[in-house]
């Protein structure tokens, strides 16, 4: 283990350099307690001169957003054969999608609000305001917009009244061209690591979500204080269960690898409704994957190291 080289792919182009960034430092710390050689590089021009060049034994993906998650780095890597942490590239592509996620698990029997999927282009060929009217008819108020890819909550716009929906639709659209319209579910938010283990994905304790204004947005994530955490979550035995089964369930069904977050709402009665899945969550101060480690009794580096390990392994 402290003969071998990690490099920490953190930055990128996306909407969530700075929370790359973030998290490729602390990974990075965490990495080098482990007695691990660490070093941090940003994906630019170089990248593949300097892959070729140095040859690190593992490389663990740390970017969020953009190329970090739709596949394209890790069909770089994988072109290189460069073991790395994280889920494959094909894994990649169709979580990466959240309607296509959304509908893998609906089809194996879970639970996700009722969405709807509409590229920029429908509003202006069909006319805006009747493509706004046939959204709410189908899914009442109040609703939650969403990019129908992207990460950290980046242009998710809650509605609650029809009157504020024209110029959410046009935040979101900031963020990309197609629109991910959701009935908004209320319940217990919460966050659900899995780690792959010898024997198997495991769920880690789940993390609650108690943001300070009701909606886990960009600030509510990043921004100390803004949001309370409660790791392990304030379940019932059952919900606790539930969730870290559907988390599980979305890792395999999914083909993802390594490291995986589902995010999902507990209802009132119960019911565990998917929100989405992440591939490359993040490893800031105020992430949940970080308290979701810490709560199981472990530690960054120590699971990130034995990621590491299987990673190399995988190689051989």
């Amino acid at each position: 283990m402290a003969e071998r080289t990690v490099a920490v792919l953190a930055g990128g182009l996306s909407h969530e350099r700075d929370v790359s960034l973030r998290s490729g430092r602390r990974l990075s710390v965490a990495l080098r307690g482990q007695g691990l050689t660490v070093e941090e590089w940003d994906t630019d021009a170089g990248l593949i001169e300097r892959l070729r060049k140095h040859r690190p034994d593992a490389v663990i993906v740390a970017l969020h957003g953009g190329e970090g998650e739709n596949g394209s780095v890790q069909t770089v890597l994988e072109m290189l054969e460069v073991p790395y942490v994280g889920t494959s590239s094909q894994g990649c592509r169709r979580a990466w999608d959240k309607p296509t996620a959304k509908a893998l698990l609906e089809k194996s029997g879970y639970a996700t609000p009722a969405w709807v999927v509409l590229p920029h282009s429908t509003f202006r060929e069909l006319g805006a305001q009747d493509v706004l009217d046939a959204i709410v008819e189908r899914l009442g108020l109040p609703l939650i917009l969403k990019p129908d890819q992207g990460g950290s909550a980046l242009g998710t716009q809650v509605v609650r009244e029809a009157s504020e929906l024209p110029a959410a639709m046009v935040g979101c659209f900031a963020y990309g061209d197609t629109v991910l319209a959701e009935r908004l579910v209320e319940g217990v938010e919460v966050a659900v690591t899995v780690i792959e283990t010898d024997a198997g994905p495991v769920a880690l304790p789940a993390v609650e979500i108690v943001p300070e204004n009701g909606v886990y947005d960009y600030t509510a994530r990043y921004t100390a204080g803004l949001t309370d955490f409660f790791a392990p979550a304030r379940l019932s035995d059952e919900s606790a269960k539930a969730v870290g089964e559907l988390a599980v369930a979305a890792h395999r069904l999914l083909g993802l690898r390594d490291i995986s977050r589902t995010d999902a709402i507990v209802c009132e009665d119960g019911t565990v409704q998917f929100l989405e899945v992440n591939l490359s969550p993040g490893l800031t101060e105020t992430s949940t994957v970080p308290m979701a480690v810490e709560a199981s009794g472990s530690s960054l580096g120590s699971v990130f190291g034995e990621l590491v390990s299987r990673a190399v392994e995988r190689r051989s």
